[in-house]
């Protein structure tokens, strides 16, 4: 078993064509030839992989092999978030890696659907960083934020609501809110330094660090602008708050009765093992952390 078929598929209609005139229904044995091919072949919907989604799934196969379990694994890359989840939906692919529990529920909630997370993989925790003059870092702990100062986070209600809780965990406010309930700024009932919260775009947080006493910001916007993510102020920590934003594999929720369900779990069994978690840690450079 090797990592095999990959469809690179850029827009909506490019999506629904191809996949629809590539591969029928994994649980149509007539789609792969056979009975017995049917029950093997499990195609995985993701985003363009990057080298260290590349290494973890090569990981991922050379374990299931390892198990004594024969499964062919079949990816379809796409450049569109609506499109992994619609195509499980539709049956095109049987499961998707790409997405974290928030962003099932809600897209469930908008599509009327009922997909399910069938296996925690990891959490990619945002970090808070401190604001800078003269290119360095103003401060070297959370403590040290001065009181009234100003804190930059992302606008958009997802990373938003994030963002502030991340900054209850590490002690700089209080909300009235917790789980996976989303937070706003009007959620916060006790704020003992005054701190102002100012909320940009999200790709404008690394460049306010001048502006400000210190700035959430997501993994996607601090790797390329080459912040140190080694040694921020704030971690995102695990606890009940950041349990929605760990990312997961989806399925249809009746998964367990298709043609190839031992073939999927053979997948699920081979994650969550120390030779993958290894992977994940060496080749994200500990910006992802696995749940396990």
């Amino acid at each position: 078993m090797t990592l095999s078929k990959v469809l690179n598929l850029a827009g909506l209609t490019l999506v629904s064509t191809l996949v629809l005139a590539a591969c029928a229904p994994a649980s149509d044995p007539k789609s792969t030839g056979s009975d017995d091919d049917a029950t093997k072949l499990v195609k995985v919907g993701v985003m363009t992989m990057t080298e260290s989604d590349e290494a973890r799934w090569e990981a991922i196969e050379k374990q299931v092999e390892a198990n004594g379990v024969d499964v062919d694994i079949e990816f379809t890359q796409f450049t569109d978030y609506s499109q992994p989840n619609q195509g499980v939906a539709d049956g095109e692919i049987d499961i998707n890696a790409f997405q974290h529990h928030s962003f099932l529920n809600n897209w469930n909630t908008e599509n009327k659907a009922d997909l399910v997370a069938i296996l925690d993989t990891y959490l990619s925790p945002i970090r808070l960083y401190s604001g800078t003059k003269d290119g360095k870092n103003k401060y070297t702990s959370v403590d040290q934020i001065p009181e009234n100062g100003t804190i930059a986070i992302p606008n958009d209600p997802t990373n938003g609501s994030r963002a502030l809780y991340v900054l209850q965990s590490a002690g700089l406010i209080e909300l009235s809110v917790s789980g996976d309930t989303f937070a706003t700024v009007a959620d916060i009932k006790s704020n003992p330094k005054n701190l102002k919260i100012s909320e940009l775009d999200a790709s404008q947080t690394p460049s306010s660090l001048p502006d400000v006493d210190a700035a959430i910001v997501n993994n996607s916007y601090a790797v390329p602008a080459n912040l140190d993510y080694k040694n921020p102020l704030f971690v995102e920590k695990k606890d009940e708050n950041s349990a929605q934003w760990i990312n997961i594999i989806a399925a249809p929720k009746n998964w367990k009765e298709k043609s190839n369900a031992d073939a999927v779990q053979a997948i699920l069994d081979a994650y969550h093992t120390d030779a993958v978690k290894k992977v994940i840690e060496q080749t994200s450079d500990g910006l992802d952390l696995p749940v396990w």
